[in-house]
């Protein structure tokens, strides 16, 4: 069945939509939403690396984004600028030494578009393999963080307290975030993957009380996102990516609705 192109694309789109989904939660929990998109825009220096070294993609999109999150770390612990201000240097200054690395690479012929937009379409059999266990790993590591990460988010001070370390439990978030991003480059783009993180888990926060509930809400909006903007990509001829993220925010506006409030109203009477 995987000798279908399409058949492919869905595969993967949902492997990552199930991935991003509870990743997502965290980062609207934690309002990281700006560090999401600096680590997104490194992924473009990780590609530009890959091409001028002839080295695996995902791998330098990978090792480059653990670099960058490594280096936001070391910042914000010895610089006086605030955390917003150190990932919006970090964000462009990646994206302008990517650009530039790119422009001495005389053999470059790609179209940046499909590294900015996603390319699902081109998803082979070892990407499927790649996406569902990259997702899988991110997945099971994070239920092994979301005791310290759900703490530190209520209380820092607290989850100190309780010796669950939560300095520790951040950065290896950072590094999961890291491996996602690796994972879902291809499926959405640099540009795209934050709003797949995002939008999920923004909608799910309005229908769930509970950090797990809202998680397990995440993948399956995710799921459905993925799967009704590659069918209408493939109806209206138009990027899937983008057709993708359409999808999740239409989902999102869906449940800012007044229908939507009036059905909460009731559940909760």
């Amino acid at each position: 069945m995987f000798d279908d192109f399409f058949m492919r694309a869905l595969v993967g789109c949902i492997g990552v939509a199930l991935a991003t989904g509870p990743m997502g939660c965290i980062i609207v929990w934690r309002r990281m939403a700006y560090f999401g998109d600096t680590m997104a825009h490194s992924s473009l220096l990780g590609v530009a690396l890959a091409f001028a070294f002839q080295i695996n993609m995902t791998l330098s999109v990978f090792l480059v984004a653990i670099v960058l999150a490594a280096v936001l770390v070391l910042l914000q612990q010895k610089s006086s600028l605030a955390g917003d201000s150190l990932m919006g240097i970090l964000s462009h200054s990646s994206l302008a030494v990517s650009l530039v690395i790119i422009s001495f690479i005389p053999w470059f012929r790609q179209d940046l578009s499909a590294y900015l937009f996603g390319d699902v379409l081109s998803i082979s059999k070892w990407d499927l393999g790649f996406i569902w266990g990259g997702g899988a790993t991110a997945i099971l590591l994070l239920a092994k963080l979301w005791r310290p990460l759900i703490a530190a988010t209520l209380s820092p001070d607290l989850a100190r307290a309780e010796g669950l370390q939560p300095g520790r439990a951040r950065f290896a978030f950072m590094l999961l975030l890291a491996l996602v991003i690796a994972v879902a480059m291809k499926i959405v783009g640099i540009l795209l993957i934050t709003a797949l993180l995002i939008l999920p888990a923004a909608t799910a926060r309005r229908l769930s009380h509970s950090p797990e509930k809202m998680a397990l809400i995440a993948a399956v909006l995710g799921v459905v996102a993925a799967i009704s903007g590659l069918f209408s990509s493939l109806q209206f001829d138009t990027p899937s990516g983008a057709s993708i993220v359409v999808a999740a925010f239409i989902l999102f506006l869906l449940c800012l609705s007044p229908l939507s409030r009036l059905s909460g109203t009731k559940q909760h009477g």
